[in-house]
């Protein structure tokens, strides 16, 4: 018989919370209720370090449907259309088996949108790993891109986009963020709301496993030891082809049957989601577990309650309609049973038979789990990374060589070896492809179109928490702006440390302040969020690492520009104000391996006005192309640009910047923010300068497109041939796998 240290330790509680819950349920829990209060509790699911920080987070606007509290968020784009996201982590079960972790990752956020009653369109992921050296990290990085793309290309939802960074930090915690984009009729949007006396509750999908027992209080809510490999078996499996039967299942049923609410089953399964349901409709909810299907006999009522096992879903519908959703359930292979039943009493009742095995005020489970303050200190190491001398830099002495050296980072590399394992077309509704700032999908049932992005730097967010919280935002948006989309709304993916730790939580809440900065700044609401801690291993925390999923709406398609330089002869400009800061950037961690200083402060008045001006420009067809500046600066948006065809650029002119020594490093690699690389026709370059000055805005004209394939700075006398260093470019991720594009 195992201590009640050993029943603690299992489902990741205190014994001050013991006490709390036996304080609140009367009595001593028994096993079945110790391990769903335990989970419920659970940092994963509860929040109760991170819910009074994320309060400051804007989540209101006329155009927002479903704001945070629901599976997913939703905003509306007109016409009566809703597009719903939502972004979700599976740091942990991507570190112990990375295959299976991404690819019930991509499982379960697909099922956040489905929720919702919304068809899934699109899937994006963002990725952190160690250096590639590592042999750890090489066989984490292709496990997590091949669960990724088996899943998603089986499943037939297109993976449109995404970013992945490579960072010392994220050495054997990789971060596993995924975001699922879908859409549905403003007036059949779902929720998980139960009500009804005696309304059937049924099970869907799958068979109930002993998979993902403690995924949630486990694994989730518990840094990695050495012991990683042991937590194998809390690691769901998923099933693709069944996912996709599951979501024309749930559609259709939706579309004939009378349904109440729909609740996904994923962390801490049958537990989470009936006292999901019940919470929000305050009432109470019995589940007869003889009638659940199982996969293993026999099952002990713990297992079962706890069972993390995939591709299932909850459905409450209208008494009587029961039959009807259990045909058409049957009809696409599934199981598919009634398991119980919405009652009056606001507990949740678990029987077999005529025996209860737990009952727990769905309050206790759902609303007065403990909330915590930590405390929070500002760290330690701040006061030594952001004194730094841009000066004591050396020049490099070979500006060519220099330029192949950066190209070489992983995280500037072309990520082509990646999505040409994704299957970005299925539904042909995606009409910018992956390797662009954002993705646009074609809403074929609307003459509307929606991008979507991801974006997130950790090393700005370690060197300085509040402004990377910022820039995070802001470089989303900017994405979203460079394709002419009018951003509507965010959810986030928030990876931390250790929330006991006071410098950790320092960092969250100084990054959750910078989002909710930055957002409310430029009216972008976050509409929904997830938030993962305890992202740490033996060798220390990961950086703190905010992700910003945006989606914005696309008003006229025949605006939209294609990525790339268009014609020989147009004016190569930047609008958006200049800087020399190389703080933090790939630049100065790459080339001279320093993660020091401080990353670009954004000024956010003047980041409001470039991206409507932007976007203006693109809605009156002034440009002929438009890319965002960020990560290695402008050498490196440049490229991008030039990769998409067979011009060249010769820059002859640097912008006007308040320095009497002008470095060329410093010139091409800095990542300053609120800039776009634009591209106008050689005869309206007067006008479109009055445009800018019209706006206040920063402009300023480098150069020209040649029909040369080569890329040259004039002032410095480089010139590289774009071939060469495209080839290079296109194929340093590459590299450790012994492949070439």
């Amino acid at each position: 018989m195992p201590t009640l240290k050993e029943r603690l330790a299992n489902v990741s509680m205190t014994r001050e919370e013991y006490e709390r819950a036996m304080n609140l349920l009367g009595r001593m829990p028994n096993e079945v209720e110790l391990g769903m209060i335990g989970s419920l509790w659970s940092e994963h699911c509860s929040y109760k370090s991170s819910r009074v920080h994320l309060r400051l987070l804007p989540t209101q606007a006329s155009w927002v449907a479903q704001g945070p509290g629901e599976n997913a968020g939703a905003v509306d784009i007109g016409d009566g259309w809703l597009v719903v996201f939502k972004m979700e982590s599976h740091n942990h079960p991507s570190a112990v088996e990375p295959y299976q972790g991404a690819a019930t990752g991509i499982g379960g956020i697909i099922r956040d949108i489905l929720a919702l009653g919304a068809r899934p369109i699109a899937l994006l992921d963002s990725l952190r790993f160690g250096p590639l050296s590592e042999p750890r990290n090489r066989y984490l990085f292709s496990g997590v891109v091949s669960g990724i793309a088996d899943y998603g290309n089986c499943v037939g939802i297109p993976t449109v986009g995404g970013e992945i960074y490579f960072d010392s930090s994220y050495s054997r915690n990789p971060l596993v963020n995924v975001m699922c984009v879908g859409v549905v009729r403003k007036e059949k949007m779902m929720s998980s709301k139960a009500r009804g006396v005696g309304n059937p509750l049924l099970l869907i999908g799958a068979t109930t496993g002993r998979d993902g027992i403690h995924g949630a209080s486990g694994l989730a809510s518990a840094e990695l030891g050495k012991e990683e490999e042991e937590k194998r078996p809390t690691v769901q499996v998923g099933d693709p082809f069944r996912k996709k039967t599951l979501i024309e299942a749930i559609l259709e049923i939706l579309e004939e049957v009378s349904v109440v609410a729909v609740q996904d089953m994923g962390a801490a399964g049958l537990t989470s989601a009936a006292a999901e349901m019940a919470s929000k409709g305050r009432c109470g909810i019995q589940i007869s577990l003889p009638s659940i299907p199982l996969r293993t006999h026999p099952m002990l009522p713990y297992e079962i309650m706890l069972s993390e096992s995939q591709e299932r879903m909850l459905l409450l519908v209208r008494k009587g309609e029961e039959k009807k959703a259990l045909q058409i359930a049957r009809k696409w292979g599934l199981e598919a049973s009634v398991i119980g039943s919405v009652i009056s009493s606001p507990v949740m009742r678990v029987v077999e038979n005529s025996r209860i095995h737990a009952e727990i005020p769905v309050r206790l489970l759902t609303e007065d789990m403990p909330v915590y303050h930590r405390p929070m200190k500002k760290p330690r190491y701040l006061g030594q990374v952001q004194r730094f001398d841009m000066e004591s830099i050396p020049l490099p002495v070979n500006a060519e060589e220099t330029l192949y050296r950066l190209l070489s980072s992983p995280t500037l590399a072309c990520k082509k070896w990646v999505y040409r394992q994704y299957d970005h077309m299925v539904q042909t509704q995606c009409i910018r492809l992956p390797g662009s700032d954002s993705a646009i999908l074609r809403l074929k049932e609307t003459d509307k179109a929606i991008a979507v992005t991801t974006d997130g730097n950790g090393t700005y967010c370690y060197l300085d928490p509040l402004e990377g919280g910022k820039l995070a935002v802001c470089e989303s948006a900017r994405n979203l702006s460079a394709v002419g989309a009018c951003p509507l709304g965010i959810t986030d993916c928030l990876n931390f440390g250790n929330p006991e730790d006071p410098e950790i939580m320092w960092q969250f809440r100084e990054v959750v302040k910078g989002i909710a900065e930055a957002a409310r700044y430029l009216n972008v609401p976050v509409v929904s969020g997830n938030v993962s801690f305890y992202n740490e291993s033996p060798l220390g925390a990961v950086d703190p690492t905010p992700v910003i999923g945006m989606v914005g709406v696309v008003e006229d398609l025949s605006r939209s520009l294609k990525p790339g330089f268009k014609e020989a002869g147009d004016w190569i400009c930047v609008a958006g104000p200049t800087s020399y800061d190389i703080g933090g950037s790939e630049y100065l961690k790459f080339c001279h391996g320093l993660k020091r200083g401080k990353p670009p402060r954004v000024n956010l008045e003047v980041e409001r006005r470039v991206q409507n001006a932007i976007r203006k420009g693109i809605r009156r067809g002034l440009f002929h192309s438009v890319k965002d500046i960020s990560e290695g600066g402008l050498a490196v948006a440049l490229l991008e640009e030039l990769s998409f065809g067979s011009l060249g650029a010769q820059l002859t002119a640097l912008p006007s910047l308040k320095t009497t020594n002008p470095r060329w490093d410093f010139f091409l690699f800095s990542e300053a923010p609120s800039r776009f690389l634009i591209t106008v026709p050689h005869s309206r370059l007067k006008f479109i300068q009055r445009f800018f000055q019209s706006s206040k805005i920063s402009f300023s004209v480098l150069g020209q497109v040649t029909d040369k394939f080569v890329l040259s700075f004039k002032p410095w006398k480089v010139q590289v041939p774009l071939d060469s260093l495209l080839h290079h470019w296109r194929n340093a991720l590459m590299q450790p796998y012994g492949e070439t594009s």
